[in-house]
């Protein structure tokens, strides 16, 4: 692994007719970021100079043609095309898609290479990526299959973390994806990670339950008691702090969450509503249990705004910093592991 004070971050632009152009230019507007990391924007030079004039910023590039030109210090954007591209703010385009997917699969490239030490994405559609080459809901299940490991989203700030066991499921399907291998692998995921990414050596786990009131006691269901409640008495008896069922509809206004260093919640919205309630625009998802460090900012495309100049980078400058930071925390990590 490079230096730390070398960390390159590779950047996949997302969906152009969305606002991630924006947030990534702003963000790297300010020179002082180049004190933290040296960026690799996967694009082309053509598209970035487009969007540098459209939104009035004082921003400059070093354009290269191959990963091994990367220039420490400087703001690099690989043309991973060279032809023109019609953007059109706000409107959902399937061509547009296949930039994203060749931002996307260029970048990922490079990750596995170890050309970037880290990939920060900026925001997709989900519906316009999908094609005969391309048929996953997001990121996480295409990184998922193209790097090592467990992938697990997780969704972080300095003050809250949630992880869950089903991820972009029909809420139709929730409950038999749930099976004591599931619970089993993701818990031990989140607790690798709260470990080697966040330097917590003793992590405390808080896990929701799958139906209202945790089922009370088989009136709402009965998954709670028959496969949550006996998978963490299991996983108790390893050494693992891990507590629940607790009942989501009462956990997060309780402030209960502060009790613990991560919640493990049973679906995707039973974790990112309450999340992206406390902490939007602060937020960060990260792909945990993967061998390489991925992170996003914590919202969508935002069409309804794009090209507008409106769009706030505070998520995604955090999702920068974010994998930074946690590149550093695996170096510190791997260095301890190998003096025990």
């Amino acid at each position: 692994m490079k230096k730390e004070e070398n960390i390159i971050v590779g950047i996949s632009i997302g969906d152009l007719n969305g606002i991630g152009g924006e947030i990534v230019l702003k963000t790297f507007e300010d020179p002082r970021i180049l004190e933290f990391c040296t960026p690799v924007i996967f694009a082309s030079v053509k598209v970035m100079s487009f969007l540098k004039g459209h939104f009035k910023m004082d921003i400059n590039f070093n354009g290269i043609n191959h990963i091994n030109q990367i220039v420490i210090g400087k703001i690099n954007v690989i043309n991973v095309w060279k032809e023109n591209v019609s953007i059109n703010f706000g409107k959902e385009d399937f061509k547009i898609g296949a930039y994203a997917i060749k931002s996307l699969a260029a970048a990922t490239s490079a990750l596995k290479d170890g050309a970037i030490d880290v990939l920060v994405t900026a925001p997709i559609n989900k519906h316009n990526i999908q094609s005969e080459d391309f048929k996953f809901p997001g990121h996480t299940d295409y990184l998922a299959q193209q790097l090592e490991g467990d992938s697990l989203m997780f969704m972080i700030t300095d003050f809250l973390k949630v992880g869950l066991l089903t991820d972009h499921v029909p809420v139709s399907e929730i409950a038999n994806h749930i099976t004591p291998e599931l619970i089993e692998s993701k818990i031990n995921t989140v607790y690798k990670s709260l470990q080697q990414d966040f330097q917590i050596s003793k992590p405390k786990i808080a896990v929701l339950g799958i139906n209202p009131h945790t089922g009370d006691n088989g009136v709402i269901g009965v998954e709670d008691d028959t496969v949550l409640r006996p998978t963490l008495a299991k996983i108790k008896e390893s050494g693992k702090l891990v507590f629940g069922p607790y009942a989501a509809d009462s956990f997060f206004g309780s402030n209960n969450y502060k009790n613990f260093d991560a919640i493990i919640a049973s679906y995707h919205d039973q974790g990112l509503i309450p999340f992206k309630t406390l902490s939007f625009g602060e937020g960060v998802n990260y792909t945990a249990g993967l061998n390489k460090v991925r992170t996003s900012p914590d919202h969508g495309t935002a069409f309804e705004i794009a090209g507008k100049g409106i769009a706030n980078e505070e998520s995604f400058k955090e999702a920068l910093f974010a994998g930074i930071q946690i590149f550093k925390h695996r170096l510190e990590y791997e260095e301890l592991v190998k003096r025990v």
